[in-house]
């Protein structure tokens, strides 16, 4: 690959990631892309080194994973190349938590400069520096790859344009043009130093969404996605999905995976007082199911689960959202907005997914009934602010909050409006079961659309929210 030397001309790392919770300890992945030929320097743990493994290797680079296990009833340190790296690390009792997503854009991510692309994660990490959060969840979008498929006579004109009966070769030949490209951009993501600052002191818990893939992926035309061009662009995302988002390889899936075959890439890990609990809305999506029986059989599992305390439910599209299916009623017969199909297939409220939506909704109901136990949303995807509730049971409400995107510039505040004007006329797919979208706290609108990010806390058993945006700065506290 032709710029590949020169964005990885060092070690990049350490970027933490949060294998599992259990026994009372963290089970922690140190993550590292070294040039080729250079092997990271040992991870410390109280002065023994952890095993460092190799678990991919690239033209011009490889990438290396050390395993080791903290407190996660008090705070701690490891050490790495001379530095010692200080964690939160309790999960017992008071914490904080940041939620992200979309960190990137769609065309010319890698060309923006750097401070100001990179502003929010910046605060993020002045933040942290004042008050520490024990981890750091990312909702979906955690690159954007869509440039990833240019440059290659076989995809560059995917998905509009198919080749026809590619040869063996050519498709060897792509599948090393997109490992190399895929490498880049986390390479350039994870060199960004706002974000390695920030990597290397909070584990971090991330779940996928389309760009991870494509724009749209699984509500393009299955004619697309099911081509020889789509399904290699898919493994290769998939490879890296999984080696530099969560230290992984298949057949060696962290524990908190459910489906250890990897056809499902969802995952939940528990805490005392607090369940994370991410289902994989991409692996399985197709323009009509967005999860497949895999997916299906984890959310079932967890609904049935005792989970006391809260549940804190990462839906990578929101939960909750207005009637956007008269929007896609507007698309039949206007022909310029049907550019946007696929972005509207990918929400929850499609038509086309409705029975899915429904039953997803149940789920939710149901692990608010036990008693005991709560549960919040987070989304991310839409590059706004915002968030909404559902009556889940007497007593009980389900509340989503939305913080879209930490890098994605907004989009322009028309648009924001006119999904204010759409929520007034409200949604119901439960029936008694209404939803509601509101005003963050001090927010003149719906929707927010300014740069953002959301952090958590829970204090004395309360939990609360706070959506810090980039113009408007940090909102005051929302109960949930």
């Amino acid at each position: 690959m032709s710029n590949c030397s020169s964005i990885i001309s060092g070690i990049i790392g350490p970027v933490l990631i949060l294998d599992d919770i259990r026994d009372g300890a963290l089970h922690l992945a140190a993550l590292f892309i070294a040039p080729a030929g250079q092997v990271p320097g040992p991870l410390t743990v109280d002065g023994q080194a952890a095993p460092m493994q190799c678990i991919a290797h690239y033209p011009g680079a490889s990438v290396h994973v050390a395993r080791f296990t903290r407190p996660a009833t008090r705070r701690s340190v490891y050490a790495w190349d001379g530095q010692e790296f200080p964690l939160a690390g309790d999960l017992s009792g008071d914490l904080r938590l940041a939620f992200v997503s979309c960190n990137g854009e769609e065309t010319g991510d890698l060309d923006r400069e750097g401070s100001e692309r990179n502003a929010m994660w910046a605060r993020l990490g002045a933040e942290h520096r004042r008050a520490p959060f024990a981890l750091l969840l990312h909702g979906g979008d955690q690159v954007y790859a869509d440039e990833a498929t240019h440059g290659h006579p076989l995809s560059d004109g995917w998905p509009g344009r198919l080749p026809t009966t590619p040869t063996g070769t050519e498709v060897a030949g792509l599948r090393k043009h997109l490992r190399e490209k895929f490498l880049a951009r986390y390479a350039a993501l994870y060199a960004a130093p706002e974000f390695a600052w920030l990597a290397a002191r909070v584990p971090s818990l991330m779940q996928w969404d389309d760009h991870d893939i494509c724009d749209g992926w699984g509500s393009l035309a299955e004619g697309a996605t099911r081509s020889a061009v789509g399904q290699t662009l898919f493994s290769i995302a998939r490879e890296a999905f999984l080696v530099f988002q969560h230290g992984a390889q298949d057949g060696a899936l962290p524990p908190r995976f459910h489906d250890r075959a990897g056809g499902s890439l969802g995952w939940s890990v528990q805490a005392p007082g607090l369940r994370l609990l991410a289902p994989d809305l991409r692996s399985e999506r197709t323009r009509r199911q967005v999860m497949g029986s895999a997916g299906w059989a984890m959310m079932d599992t967890e609904a049935r689960r005792a989970a006391p305390g809260r549940t804190l439910l990462m839906s990578s599209v929101p939960l909750l959202g207005p009637r956007l299916s008269l929007l896609e009623s507007l698309m039949l017969v206007i022909p310029k907005m049907q550019h946007y199909e696929d972005d509207l297939r990918d929400q929850w409220q499609s038509r086309a997914h409705r029975a899915s939506w429904q039953r997803m909704l149940r789920l939710v109901c149901n692990i608010a009934q036990t008693e005991g136990q709560d549960i919040t949303a987070l989304s991310g995807e839409i590059h706004l602010a915002t968030r909404a509730t559902m009556d889940v049971a007497p007593g009980h409400v389900l509340h989503q909050l939305v913080a879209s995107g930490i890098a994605h510039r907004a989009p322009p505040k028309a648009w924001a409006r006119i999904l204010g004007s759409i929520a007034l006329l409200g949604e119901a797919p439960l029936k008694g079961h209404p939803i509601r979208i509101h005003r963050i706290p001090g927010q003149p609108g719906r929707y927010a659309a300014e740069r953002n990010y959301l952090t958590l806390a829970r204090s004395d058993g309360a939990w609360s929210a706070v959506w810090v945006l980039e113009h408007s700065g940090p909102s005051d506290p929302l109960a949930i």
